[in-house]
């Protein structure tokens, strides 16, 4: 089975430093560039963590530009 659709296991909740966020399987290495934001806790948990926290979707670097002036 894909560690990403097991329910049953742990989570962490990554983020990189556009502040983009990804739910990672605790059983796997946190991978170059992302750090650990949450857990390792329940799936549920680290989705609300993500719905709760990760309100904007735009990297960092898009949402601190200003609006083109076309």
């Amino acid at each position: 089975m894909n560690p990403f659709d097991d329910d049953d296991i742990s989570f962490r909740v990554l983020s990189n430093a556009e502040g983009q966020f990804s739910l990672w399987p605790a059983t796997l290495d946190v991978p170059a560039g992302w750090a650990v934001r949450h857990g390792p806790a329940e799936k549920a948990a680290c989705l609300e963590f993500i719905t709760v926290h990760w309100t904007d979707m735009r990297p960092r670097r898009a949402a601190a530009s200003p609006p083109d002036a076309a």
